[in-house]
């Protein structure tokens, strides 16, 4: 018997345990005391899904070169997800978008090994390219392929909220894909059915009033969520994260956090930032702060991590088993870092590669990181007049020829724009590009 069946033979549609609204109210957990030596799950109210706090985010499988491209590594793949299962991780989450479309199929591949029932699978519709009926459903039909596997759990329409309703509509509502979803959650191939969001307050706020309307009947939401984002969204139209989870608390919606690192930044951190997290708590990593503090917060269900290698999975397993919420002066501690971080020329770019290929083939992603890693390890010469300026500016001209080639470096950019729709973010990428390619010019010159 499948988890769709036992469903609804037990009714757990409605059964599961309430879920308060702030991190003081007790969370809904099953693993015992924070002694204890298991992975931390919530309950979703809404399903009795017994979910890992700790969801495996597949944007990030380990990549291998195949000649002029990269594939997916898949016996790296088999192994993280062997020790993620046997360590209670049980959501995974994917799209037909990631990794030039490879993601789904390595999901499957590996999990499609563990009796279905054992864990959730999460993938998305990710028509940025096509709305048309017929491409819309041939993505959701090649889900289940590439997922082995004859229902969904989790199922989200993808990164709603840039254009508004307009945007909205021609994705989902003009070419009948929203009816068409419905009528999949009732035949149980979709068990649940949400979206993941980027934008602005008033777009957030237009999905809501449909909600309250009963117009879309929505399981869950992802959001963006971290210890930054909570009250200083970065980007053009972000909007803070506190008010994201308020307005879903409130209403009572289970909330999938992606982004908890914000693409690696917060494991990352310059090193007087580091300095202060070690000295209270030499034995936590940096990314733990992170991690703690969206599981802190009880409407969340799951938070997902892209764990590209062993070291980051097993810090995080060790995180979330025995899981400890932080205290209210830990709270305070981490928005004193965070309004340290902002101060820091960082690009926020997270590294989900959405604006990838760039039909001119720079490396947009590579670039951002490496200037970003830069900044925050100190690397990063700001002046002819600084103390070891000369040092500082051969380590960024030769780290950055080693890390994108020379023909997809940023002043190969000829700003056509193609990168601007499709950034989660809302980064004005061609005039970061130009940015930094002055940047190393001047450097190149001396002229900084």
């Amino acid at each position: 018997m499948d988890r769709r069946d036992f469903l609804k033979i037990s009714g757990l549609a409605t059964a599961g345990m309430a879920i308060g609204c702030s991190p003081d109210r007790d969370n809904t957990t099953d693993s015992g005391t924070e002694n204890s030596n298991q992975m931390e799950y919530r309950t979703n109210p809404r399903n009795g899904d017994r979910v890992s706090l700790l969801g495996y985010g597949c944007m990030r499988w380990p990549m291998i070169r195949n000649g002029r491209s990269s594939v997916i590594d898949q016996d790296a793949v088999n192994e993280l997800v062997d020790y993620a299962m046997s360590h209670g991780i049980n959501y995974y989450d994917t799209s037909p978008a990631y990794l030039q479309g490879q993601s789904e199929k390595a999901a499957g591949a590996a999990l499609s090994r563990y009796p279905r029932e054992s864990y959730f699978l999460a993938t998305k519709l990710s028509n940025f390219g096509n709305q048309s009926p017929e491409a819309s459903i041939q993505m959701y039909q090649d889900s289940f392929t590439e997922l082995q596997t004859d229902y969904i759990d989790y199922y989200l329409l993808h990164g709603i909220g840039r254009g508004g309703k307009a945007a909205f509509d021609q994705r989902y509502v003009d070419n009948g894909m929203i009816d068409f979803l419905r009528k999949e959650r009732e035949s149980g191939r979709i068990r649940n059915l949400g979206f993941s969001f980027h934008g602005a307050s008033n777009e957030f706020d237009l999905f809501m009033e449909m909600y309250d309307k009963g117009e879309l009947m929505w399981d869950f939401v992802q959001i963006e969520m971290n210890y930054i984002d909570w009250k200083h969204a970065d980007g053009v139209q972000n909007v803070n994260a506190d008010y994201l989870y308020e307005q879903l608390d409130k209403r009572e919606l289970p909330i999938v956090i992606m982004e908890p690192l914000l693409g690696g930044r917060l494991a990352t951190v310059p090193e007087n930032i580091a300095t202060q997290f070690k000295e209270r708590d030499p034995d936590k990593s940096i990314a733990s702060w992170a991690f703690r503090f969206c599981g802190s917060y009880p409407r969340v269900l799951t938070t997902l991590s892209g764990m590209t290698g062993m070291d980051p999975l097993i810090d995080n397993i060790k995180t979330f088993t025995g899981f400890k919420p932080l205290s209210k002066e830990e709270l305070n501690f981490l928005e004193h870092v965070a309004v340290q971080m902002t101060e820091y020329p960082t690009i926020n770019c997270t590294n989900c590669k959405y604006c990838m290929p760039c039909p001119w083939g720079i490396d947009i992603p590579g670039i951002f990181q490496h200037y970003n890693t830069s900044v925050t390890e100190g690397t990063y010469a700001q002046s002819r007049e600084q103390k070891d300026y000369n040092r500082l500016k051969r380590i960024y001209l030769a780290s950055y020829e080693h890390a994108i080639p020379t023909v997809r470096q940023a002043d190969h950019c000829i700003t056509c724009g193609e990168c601007l729709s499709h950034c989660p973010q809302s980064i004005r990428i061609p005039q970061e590009l130009k940015r930094i390619a002055d940047y190393v010019e001047k450097l190149k010159q001396d002229t900084l």
